[in-house]
């Protein structure tokens, strides 16, 4: 404990010893340029009778006996002594001080060796030499002893304390998803996995532009899962990016998919390099439900503030005559005509019509009564406000492209049929994003309705850009596809994103439900939430205080945040962070990571410039597409005119004509 009394009796003791030092020191000088002193008369002979008892204790027998005694007692005083500490000061100053005085204290010996010089002129000079090698030796150890001595590290953003263990073992079976890392643990470099173990407990990759979520992720997920022969659904933002990937992967590993799988893609960028699909072919809707939900799935998805507001009259009413129209297309011919495009030609038939044509199907009665209610009673702004909230939107995918892509029937979305296995490729076009989203949602809606069922082989699928489209579909099948093993991986830029499309509870299911998470560089509220994810970490903590006596440096060590948001917000590309899920027989005791993903650039460009291209499916030109709009159209006349003729000349069914009072 320090005490005043300590300190004082401390410095006394240091005095003491330096002042011995000195005493030795000039003894001997005196006994060792003793002509010096006599040729000046300083001499007496008290002092030579002092001088002969102290040589009879052996301290002058030798040269360098004394000097050694006396350099001794000043090193030994210099071990306790306490100055002002200095950030300033370095030992190579101290050093050079304390080396520089010991080599001129013991070199000045040289100049009582000099001939032909007086003693009194060799004694002066020999005696200034040790004397300045002396007080440079007190000023070394001084400066030595203000040196503030401590290993306080001095990184910037404390990288080191954030490290920890991560798994390095590689661990796979049929449902893993396996990236190579290496990642920075006290000071050095190390190999590591970045083990997926259970991929059908979902993968969410976050990321936003630029931070190589694609690249990293995206592209090797795929590989991996063309590599074990699984089906799989790609959602391809930028069309052909993916397309392209997942196709010639498919050509690599064709034998091991299930036989006869088929590799299909749908796209509105190329027309002849894609195939014709029906998200609403009559054999998908096997109840009324299913019109419902995907009415649903499309006009949420158009109007986005929806989302929040499911429950309202005015967001319900819409949805309901949508599906009431899909299910009448469904029920009329077989379903011949029940096709998007077809839906959308009818629902912008004059109301007279389109109501007594929706009449004739006594199932949809109660979700077309409100409508046909408002109609006779002559309330037709409240009915144009609730047509025109179904008819804009749609109006907005009436095109000769989309009718073509959509009005045709090449497959099936059931993609892991036993009987039908299918490799599907869904390409976007951001340029045209807005007007895409809807079609793009009812796709990927009724696909993870499909294939979410017992009984189906084994798939994944990949949606980049996931906050692109709407498919509230894919949180059940994020919770319960495990059981029918189907891995499900969707990609986004930030989780404001995903609130922008969904409601707020839908964002933070989607957000909390994935079992396995991996983020590249992402800020604000994302960074917050993926930060409270990652365990804390005991993480050492130093402070230093400086005072005119003293300085204290205190250790601690604390419970942190293993990866803070600072950090996530300030991630390079290739660098992640994230935590991932094991399985009961597999377990993973370090599950959080934060590495770079190891990728071979050269070997993958190499790989990309020999992809084989996407093979044309059929030539469409302008005069195909053409046709089939106007056929659309006319189907719907047809349609239209066919079930009111039967109306008009069946006099029992005269009361189901719907007109204006």
């Amino acid at each position: 404990m320090k005490t005043g009394e300590n300190e004082m009796g401390l410095k006394k003791t240091i005095d003491m010893m330096r002042l011995i030092s000195i005493v030795i020191l000039l003894i001997h000088f005196y006994y060792f340029c003793y002509e010096a002193f006599r040729q000046w008369e300083l001499t007496s002979t008290i002092s030579d009778h002092l001088l002969r008892n102290i040589s009879k204790t052996g301290l002058l027998s030798g040269f360098l006996k004394s000097k050694l005694i006396a350099l001794g007692m000043l090193i030994i005083s210099l071990i306790g002594v306490k100055g002002k500490k200095s950030e300033k000061l370095n030992y190579r100053t101290g050093l050079a001080y304390l080396l520089t005085g010991i080599a001129l204290y013991f070199i000045s010996g040289l100049f009582l060796m000099v001939t032909g010089m007086d003693m009194t002129t060799m004694a002066t000079c020999y005696m200034i030499i040790t004397g300045i090698g002396f007080i440079l030796i007190i000023t070394g150890g001084a400066v030595l002893a203000r040196i503030i001595r401590n290993n306080i590290s001095q990184q910037v953003f404390n990288r080191d304390n954030e490290g920890f263990p991560q798994e390095e073992r590689l661990l796979t079976d049929r449902y893993s998803l396996n990236l190579p890392a290496r990642y920075l643990y006290k000071g050095k470099w190390r190999n590591s996995y970045i083990n997926f173990l259970n991929g059908r407990r979902s993968v969410l990759v976050l990321g936003s532009a630029g931070s190589g979520k694609s690249f990293f992720v995206v592209e090797n997920l795929i590989r991996q899962v063309c590599a074990k022969g699984m089906l799989l659904f790609v959602f391809d933002q930028k069309f052909p990016e993916l397309t392209t990937l997942t196709y010639n992967h498919y050509l690599l590993h064709k034998h091991l998919f299930p036989p006869g799988t088929r590799f299909v893609n749908v796209n509105f960028t190329n027309l002849s390099l894609g195939c014709q699909c029906n998200p609403i072919h009559p054999v998908t809707l096997p109840t009324m439900t299913s019109a419902i939900e995907s009415s649903k799935s499309l006009l949420l998805s158009m109007n986005k503030t929806w989302a929040g507001k499911q429950g309202d009259f005015f967001v319900d009413s819409p949805i309901n005559l949508l599906a009431a129209v899909i299910w009448f297309l469904k029920r009329y011919a077989n379903g011949e005509y029940c096709t998007l495009p077809h839906a959308i030609e009818l629902i912008h038939v004059e109301y007279d019509k389109l109501f007594t044509v929706l009449n004739a199907e006594p199932e949809i009665s109660t979700l077309i009564n409100p409508f046909m209610q408002a109609y006779r009673d002559n309330e037709m702004e409240t009915l144009n406000s609730q047509m025109a909230s179904v008819k804009i939107p749609l109006g907005r995918i009436s095109t000769p492209e989309y009718y073509y892509v959509l009005s045709g029937h090449d497959f099936t979305l059931n993609i892991n049929d036993p009987q039908n296995p299918t490799i599907f490729c869904l390409g976007n076009n951001p340029q045209y994003q807005e007007a895409l989203a809807p079609i793009m949602s009812l796709f990927v809606d009724r696909l993870n309705r499909m294939i979410n069922q017992s009984g189906k082989l084994d798939c994944a699928q990949i949606i980049d850009e996931f906050a692109s489209l709407r498919a509230a579909t894919v949180m059940q099948t994020i919770t319960t596809g495990r059981s029918n093993n189907i891995t499900t991986v969707i990609a986004l830029q930030d989780y404001s994103m995903l609130k922008m499309v969904y409601s707020r509870e839908e964002a933070e299911t989607i957000f909390n439900i994935t079992g396995n998470l991996i983020s590249g560089q992402v800020a604000g509220e994302t960074a917050r939430l993926l930060s409270e994810r990652f365990a804390k970490t005991f993480q050492d903590r130093q402070s230093m205080s400086i005072n005119s006596s003293d300085t204290s440096i205190s250790k601690s060590r604390q419970l942190e945040q293993s990866v803070p948001a600072s950090t996530i917000s300030s991630l390079s590309s290739g660098e992640f962070v994230g935590i991932v899920a094991d399985n009961p027989g597999q377990p993973i005791e370090v599950k959080a990571f934060h590495s770079f993903i190891k990728n071979d650039i050269k070997k993958i460009n190499e790989e990309k410039k020999a992809f084989k291209p996407l093979e044309v499916h059929q030539d469409v030109t302008p005069e195909i597409i053409g046709k089939r709009f106007i056929k659309v159209k006319q189907d719907v006349q047809d349609i239209v005119n066919e079930v009111l003729e039967q109306i008009l000349n069946d006099p029992a069914m005269e009361d189901q004509l719907i007109k204006r009072k």
